[in-house]
This record gives structure tokens, C-alpha cells and sequence, in this order.
């Protein structure tokens, strides 16, 4: 098929009951539902509207869409519907953007206990940024943050990472003053590194010790303590990745970047070049390689397997947002912090800048008067004022 008119949904109707047929029993519901709902998306089955020309009487169809998170036609909108509620609440400040990534040896704990480790990855970022954002050292102030989960790579190989927007600068503890961030310095990406992995295991213990993680049989840590506390020395040797990006230059470019990434799903229907009953090519960056486009080619088994690798479950919240920008008090918060601001950046008094001085021909500075000359000429020579 064309790569013009290729779509997801195409090649779900292409190979979607013969994988369901050959993994009958091995899919959650929330995987058949998305597969079902990608395939009957702006079709018929789900009924629509009947549109007519008022000029010429034209009559056009407009067929509804199935508004699951993960078909790839119906994000456009909610994320534009998103982005421009946040509009309001930026703030005048740099923003930075940081990625929390786990170790591939957790992967396994993940895929069997999304809903639980995924809300801990969550929980230990955040934990992570208020621990160093409260350090004097580094901010000393109460941040917020807006978190975002991932969890593919470009390939749709299984790859769980946290993006977080974070304001720079915070409200203090006392809630007087705003306090602002060094200009592209939060906290140093090692000590973010090592809070992220202290707080994540810990709470990773905690939950396997209470028997809340479900593993499979073969795992060696499946009823076996002994194995599952050498994994977590063995993690707490390993580096973990945290990533921070200098502040965006404005903070409309946040909206930018907020647009392409919060209703993201694993692949968009431009990456998909070719796809037939056996195998499907889409198109990739290779970060490895200075985020060069490249090309692959899975067998549509293979592919449909990684895409439903990404299926979150039901009702899982995936945006979240913490601290001064917590859904439960963000207006008022953020009204605080606008109005801190404006203290900060009160207007000259009028000694300090009564007059516009004339701009000096360096195009540096301003010519300011700093000693008056008495005249040399008798009163009476002078020309009157």
C-alpha cells in the first residue's frame, strides 16, 4: 500500500483478527479494545454525520472517531484542546525539560505491573526534583512540575521514561517570595541520577516485600527474595539516566514542545511507509547516530506485538502535574507566583530614572550628565533662554 494512504488502521484491518485469532487469551482487554477501536475509527460502525452544501448541495458524509488514546487520528485534537488550556498558566520564566529513564533489567517488573511501577516512577521523580529543588544549594524553593509517560522508543521497542517540564525558579516555604532558578543550571544530573535510583528501589522493595508485584514463573525473582535483593544491589551500582535540557528560549516554545509530545502515541501514521498482509516499514530517527532518519521493516506480527506492548491500562492517568502546578491548587498558586513576580520587577523611582538620557553613538550605553559647566561669557552677550 501507498505510503500517502497508509494508516494504522489499514494495517490493523490487514492482519488485526489473524493476530487476535493466534494470541487468543494472551491480550488484556485494554489491548483488544484499542486494536478494535483503531480499526473501526471514522467508519460506518460507529456512525456519524450527514453534511450538505447550503451553496451547491453537496452532500458529504463525516463519520465519528473512536477517541481511544492510542489510535493516532484522534490525537490531534485533544492535544490542541490541552495545549491551549495550558496557554494560561505559563509562566515568565525558563522552563527545563528533563527525562527520567529506567534500567532495561526492570522492564520485566514493569510489563506485569504497569499500573503500580508506573505510578512509582512517577512518585520518584517527583520525590527526585522536591528533594534537590529544596536543597539551598541548588534552588531552596518548592517547584512544580509536569510529568509525561513514554514508554517507546522509535523502533516501538519497550523503552519507560518520564519527560518533566519544570518551571525555573519556585515559591519559597515561607509562600513570600518567588525565588528563581541560575539560568541553565537546576541540579547537577548526577545527584538527580542518584536521588532517582535511591528513591525508585526503595520504593520497588516495598512493594515486592508487601507482595503487591506480579512476576512471571520463569523470572529469577519470582519467589525467590535472595534474587530479587541481588538485582537491586546490581541496580544500585548500575548509572541511571536522567537527562536535563537547557530552558526553552520563550515559554510559548514549551506549548511547542508540549504539543508534539502530550498526546503522543507509539507511532503516527507519517512514520508507516509500506505495509502488506506479512510485513510493515516505517520510518525512524537514530539517535545513536546524530538522529539520522533510517528505515525498518518488522513482520506485521512483530510490529502489532510492539505496538500493543504501549497500551496503557484503562483509566491510567499518563499527564500529571505536581507541586505550584498540581491540578488541585494551580490557579491559586500560580496567581501567587504571578504576583511575587511583579513585586520582584517593581517600576524605577523616579531618582533612579527620571529622564531618558540620550543613547551614546558606542550603541552600548546612555550619555548621563555628570558635572555643569558655568558659562564663560558676560550676562549680557547671552542669548535669552
Amino acid at each position: 500500500m501507498a505510503s500517502a494512504l497508509l494508516e494504522l488502521a489499514h494495517i490493523v484491518r490487514l492482519a488485526g483478527a489473524d493476530y487476535r485469532a493466534r494470541h487468543r487469551g494472551h491480550l488484556s482487554r485494554d489491548q483488544l479494545r484499542a486494536l478494535w477501536a483503531i480499526e473501526h475509527c471514522r467508519t460506518p460502525t460507529l456512525g456519524g454525520h450527514l453534511y450538505v452544501c447550503d451553496q451547491c448541495g453537496r452532500r458529504e458524509p463525516r463519520y465519528h472517531s473512536c477517541r481511544n488514546r492510542h489510535c493516532p487520528k484522534c490525537q490531534g485534537l485533544a492535544s490542541a484542546r490541552w495545549c491551549e488550556k495550558r496557554r494560561a498558566e505559563l509562566l515568565p520564566v525558563g522552563y527545563f525539560h528533563l527525562v527520567f529513564t529506567l534500567p532495561e533489567e526492570l522492564h520485566p517488573f514493569l510489563l506485569w505491573n504497569p499500573v503500580r511501577l508506573y505510578d512509582v516512577l512517577f512518585h520518584s521523580a517527583w520525590e527526585t526534583l522536591c528533594t534537590l529543588g529544596a536543597n539551598p544549594a541548588y534552588l531552596g524553593a518548592r517547584c512544580g512540575c509536569l510529568a509525561l509517560l513514554h514508554t517507546w522508543s522509535q523502533t516501538l521497542a519497550y523503552h519507560p521514561h518520564l519527560h518533566c517540564i519544570v518551571p525555573g525558579g519556585g515559591l519559597s516555604f515561607e509562600n513570600d517570595s518567588w525565588i528563581s532558578a541560575r539560568r541553565n543550571f537546576l541540579a547537577p544530573v548526577s545527584a538527580l541520577s542518584r536521588v532517582f535510583r535511591a528513591k525508585f528501589l526503595s520504593h520497588l522493595k516495598h512493594a515486592y516485600r508487601a507482595r503487591q508485584l506480579r512476576l512471571a514463573p520463569s523470572h529469577p525473582s519470582h519467589g525467590n527474595p535472595r534474587a530479587f535483593q541481588a538485582l537491586v544491589d546490581a541496580l544500585f551500582q548500575k548509572r541511571w539516566m536522567v537527562y536535563c535540557k537547557a530552558p526553552f528560549a520563550a515559554p510559548q516554545r514549551v506549548l511547542a514542545y508540549l504539543a508534539r509530545y502530550t498526546h503522543r502515541v507509539a507511532i503516527t501514521n507519517t512514520r508507516l511507509l509500506h505495509a502488506d498482509a506479512r510485513r510493515v516499514t516505517f520510518s525512524y530517527r537514530d539517535y545513536r547516530h546524530r538522529a539520522r532518519h533510517s528505515v525498518m521493516t518488522l513482520s506485521t506480527d512483530e510490529f502489532l506485538r510492539r505496538f500493543l506492548l504501549h497500551v496503557l491500562p484503562s483509566r491510567f492517568v499518563r499527564i500529571r502535574s505536581y507541586g505550584f502546578l498540581s491540578n488541585r491548587s494551580r490557579h491559586r498558586t500560580l496567581a501567587r507566583c504571578r504576583d511575587l513576580m511583579r513585586r520582584r520587577q517593581r517600576a524605577p523611582t523616579p531618582q533612579s530614572a527620571a529622564v531618558a538620557h540620550p543613547r551614546c553613538p558606542c550603541g552600548r550605553g546612555y550619555l548621563r550628565p555628570v558635572a555643569l559647566f558655568a558659562s564663560c561669557l558676560p550676562p549680557a552677550s547671552r542669548a535669552p533662554p
